[in-house]
């Protein structure tokens, strides 16, 4: 039987978040390039992408360049830019077919500017549609998402003041980039590593982890079943008790 036939799908998790991880390792498996790698995971988010409607999730944000990718080998950043443009202007017209909004989070006004041109072509174009909103995390990094925001805090205090008592969590959500999103109820790790990486930290302090051993690219919607119903039988307090 497949996991979702076990599902509930009454308590499918809103919001979603997804580390694509594996894709060089993949690739070396196989004695390819890693750009191979990154290729083959573009066809996984497709399908992940349209799981996720199906099952009306709300939200799925997908970790798809870090802050910290900047460090890799210029022939892979490259090559990462090249498929994300291509991403951006061959699924768009098939996302917004399928109802996805698209949306992106991190300080992506960075990226080189025919990639974020055409990012923000995209978003407008899906603005208005109703289905999962998909985020894709770019030039994103939880660390530098907050101290984004206590600059723009002070810079705030310096020109209007800010009232103390109003400071709270709503107060600091409001300055992140992810403050149009949910915090996440479910976070899935492919490839066997066992931490966030710099994503989503101040938003997943009540999420669900999942990990597996399964690279990216082999990822398929019967891992994402899985990950939901493995989701549905956690015992979810958040610092209270059952």
């Amino acid at each position: 039987m497949s996991y979702y036939d076990k599902i509930d799908k009454s308590n499918i998790p809103s919001h979603i978040g997804i580390i694509m991880d594996g894709n060089g390792r993949w690739a070396k498996k196989r004695m390819l390039p890693r750009s191979f790698g990154h290729k083959a995971g573009v066809e996984t988010i497709r399908d992940i992408v349209k799981a996720c409607n199906e099952l009306k999730v709300e939200y799925l944000t997908l970790y798809a360049f870090s802050t910290e990718n900047w460090n890799r080998p210029e022939e892979e950043v490259s090559a990462l830019m090249k498929l994300l443009l291509e991403y951006l202007k061959k699924e768009t017209k098939e996302l917004d077919k399928n109802n996805v909004r698209i949306n992106a989070i991190g300080d992506y006004s960075k990226l080189p500017k025919l990639i974020y041109d055409e990012l923000c072509e995209s978003i407008e174009k899906t603005k208005n549609n109703t289905g999962v909103v998909m985020s894709l995390a770019l030039n994103y990094g939880s660390r530098n998402d907050i101290m984004t925001a206590v600059k723009n805090i002070i810079l705030e205090e310096r020109e209007k003041g800010i009232d103390i008592d109003s400071v709270d969590e709503d107060f600091m959500r409001n300055y992140l980039s992810t403050r149009l999103l949910p915090d996440p109820d479910l976070i899935i790790r492919p490839s066997g590593e066992l931490r966030l990486s710099n994503f989503l930290m101040w938003e997943a302090a009540y999420a669900e982890f999942w990990f597996s051993d399964i690279n990216w690219p082999d990822f398929k919607r019967e891992d994402l079943y899985k990950a939901i119903f493995d989701y549905q039988n956690r015992d979810r307090r958040f610092g209270t008790i059952s």
